[in-house]
């Protein structure tokens, strides 16, 4: 049978997850604080930089700061590249996740960087001390700003207090990509997190982190953000693989009964209802999922073979009297 079943979820699981994060990406109301004058983050701890290191030094930064004690000598083996004399982002992002940690980005808007530290939480940020056409990377943490002075507080280099003037700051940061993350334990949801940004995090980390982690992460996704399809949809994607199909039914119902015109979440729940007899609804469900689709469009060939597979499946054994959420 094509796309997610409970045999064939882990074939397709990473097409229908992309189908729900690139629709999800930009939904969730951002909690935006109001932003104090001053904050500072003194007990971050610092790390002198040795020479090419510094994106160990950020790392191991941001990893003691969320409780992680490792040094940066620990790191350069899993981060530092000889042949670049530095460290590319995606590196980072891999380390911080295989010691148990969920680096979640912060979007790219000052204010929100400075919630994120406000909250209590430093970030780790690339900057471009050089040229758009000679760059310069650098990596250091935002631990802090003064409003007042127009200064934010850096950990960076061989400087534990580095005072760095906001607009050279903001045009290095600008020139870097505007490239930050957060690391956070999971089950911790940064303050400014949007979920679909929060969960493409979570979804990248999901091979790496333990069970644990990572049914902590959702569960405190859900509870953050009941009313976004993103998450009800990746909870019940996550359950279906775990084989728990009540659970997933009950999650692919909520995705839809806050997006109706979800494909995927009828093209899942469609399998889950026929893996609990209800083959009835499961069709009709698949072929609601169709409807919805383009024939040229993602993914409509596979839900079209979703619904050849119901249609096709014996209809020998007594469907299920009632087939509702579990």
């Amino acid at each position: 049978m094509s796309s997610i079943s409970s045999t064939g979820f882990d074939t397709y699981r990473p097409l229908f997850v992309a189908f729900a994060l690139a629709a999800g990406a930009c939904t969730g109301p951002m909690r935006q604080p109001a932003l104090p004058d001053v904050a500072e983050l003194t007990a971050v701890p610092f790390f002198a930089q040795t020479e090419f290191h510094c994106g160990p030094a950020a790392l191991a930064t941001v990893m003691n700061a969320a409780a992680v004690a490792v040094t940066p000598e620990e790191l350069v083996d899993a981060v530092y590249i000889e042949g670049l004399q530095g460290t590319l982002q995606a590196e980072l992002l891999a380390a911080t996740r295989r010691h148990g940690l969920l680096p979640v980005p912060v979007e790219e808007d000052p204010e929100r960087l400075l919630a994120e530290v406000a909250s209590g939480r430093p970030v780790l940020v690339l900057q471009n001390l050089g040229f758009a056409r000679a760059p310069l990377w650098h990596y250091a943490v935002v631990v802090g700003f003064d409003a007042g002075t127009s200064r934010f507080v850096l950990r960076s280099g061989e400087e534990r207090r580095r005072l760095e003037r906001a607009a050279r700051f903001l045009r290095t940061w600008r020139l870097g990509g505007h490239w930050a993350f957060v690391a956070v334990v999971p089950g911790e949801i940064p303050v400014t997190a949007a979920a679909g940004r929060y969960m493409r995090a979570l979804v990248d980390s999901e091979h790496v982190l333990t069970d644990a982690s990572v049914a902590a992460a959702y569960a405190a996704a859900l509870a953050r953000w009941p009313n976004e399809s993103v998450v009800a949809f990746l909870a019940g994607a996550r359950a279906h693989a775990g084989g728990d199909l009540t659970a997933a039914a009950r999650h692919y119902r909520r995705a839809l009964a806050l997006e109706p015109r979800h494909a995927a979440g009828r093209n899942n729940l469609a399998h889950v209802l026929l893996a609990q007899g209800c083959r009835a609804e499961a069709l009709s469900e698949a072929r609601a999922a169709l409807a919805l689709t383009e024939p040229e469009g993602d993914f409509h060939a596979e839900i079209l073979d979703t619904v050849r597979a119901i249609e096709s499946s014996p209809t020998g054994s007594p469907e299920r009297s009632v087939c509702a959420p579990g």
